[in-house]
């Protein structure tokens, strides 16, 4: 933007303007018009704000008005109407150009940071400074869904902005969205701040999911800790779990298991596998077994989850011990069987072939 000018600057010709239209009470021409709307724009451009401007405007105005003689004062009020509506038509113009370029340069920029595509590693930290990141410093990042996409626009997202600003002020904190989802950037030693994110988010969106990162150091700390807030996200709808705020840091164990694919593929085939004889397939069972593990393999509070009679419980894990030939009260066989239930949730067996 342009240094800041004053008001005087861009009122060339405006008086002319009036003088010429006054004598006849004829319309500005489009000409007229145009000369002002672009003057409004220069205004914008260099800072000076509309107020003054208008001002400015109905202080000239004066001056022509005392020059003129007759009829010729009564058509000054419609001139001049006319001629600050087109002024001002151009320096809104011009602030919703910078808005539209700040927007786009502000989403540029997400985009860069969070998928790490740039490739100008310091020009990106200088755009961070911009937006309020320091990325010299490690950083967190949580990740809130809900029942529906949510965009940087939407109420949602300013009330949840509008509370961490007035809680934390000027920290350096960034909040946007992406694929419908409430993304919160805080330094990664202020987890007071991501877990503030996460209450708000959680209220906000009618009972969401937050998940959060690890805190990463560096230009690819950002990267690194949204990934691990989406893969805990996406970890948490495969594997069912219940908790609205989940933090990466607790679920390492399940890429742990995951890693080598075809090894955790093999086990729950083998330990699994013969759950597929059962009538009604192998499903209800896993669900037990799951169960079963959940509540700390306390088989009566497991069969109130699946609203079974304790005995119906009981006849289940039989059929799974004659089935498999583990028994999931054995320390051993309940290690490998609830290694095989969580491998099964991981990789949607049975609904997917392995």
């Amino acid at each position: 933007m342009a240094e800041r000018g004053t008001a005087e600057e861009y009122m060339d010709g405006y008086a002319k303007i009036l003088a010429d239209a006054c004598p006849t009470g004829r319309r500005l021409n489009r000409d007229e018009l145009e000369a002002l709307r672009s003057q409004g724009e220069r205004a914008a451009e260099a800072g000076v704000g509309l107020r003054l401007l208008v001002r400015a405007h109905l202080s000239a105005a004066q001056d022509v008005r005392a020059r003129l003689r007759g009829a010729a004062a009564d058509h000054l009020l419609a001139a001049v109407e006319q001629a600050v509506d087109a002024f001002a038509e151009g320096h809104e113009r011009a602030q919703r150009l910078a808005i539209r370029q700040e927007e786009a340069a502000r989403r540029e920029f997400i985009d860069d940071l969070l998928h790490g595509r740039s490739s100008d590693l310091g020009r990106l930290a200088e755009r961070a400074e911009r937006f309020g990141l320091l990325l010299s410093h490690a950083h967190a990042v949580a990740v809130a869904q809900g029942p529906e996409p949510y965009d940087d626009g939407y109420a949602v997202t300013r009330g949840i902005e509008a509370f961490l600003g007035a809680r934390f002020g000027n920290r350096r904190i960034l909040l946007t969205t992406k694929n419908g989802r409430l993304i919160c950037v805080a330094p990664g030693d202020q987890a007071d701040v991501l877990a503030f994110f996460a209450k708000q988010a959680y209220a906000a969106t009618g009972g969401g999911r937050v998940a959060i990162g690890r805190a990463h150091p560096g230009v690819g700390g950002v990267v690194h800790s949204y990934e691990e807030a989406l893969n805990a996200l996406d970890l948490a709808e495969r594997m069912q779990l219940e908790d609205p705020v989940l933090h990466a840091a607790d679920l390492l164990v399940y890429p742990v298991l995951t890693r080598d694919r075809q090894a955790m593929a093999d086990l729950v085939r083998t330990v699994l596998g013969p759950l597929q004889q059962a009538r009604g397939g192998p499903q209800p069972l896993i669900d037990t077994l799951t169960a079963y593990f959940d509540t700390g393999c306390v088989a009566a509070e497991a069969a109130r989850r699946l609203a079974l009679s304790v005995r119906a419980m009981t006849y289940r894990l039989e059929r799974i011990h004659k089935l498999t030939g583990s028994d999931a009260a054995h320390p051993v066989h309940r290690y490998t069987l609830q290694t095989a239930v969580i491998g099964a949730r991981l990789l949607d067996w049975p609904n997917q072939e392995l």
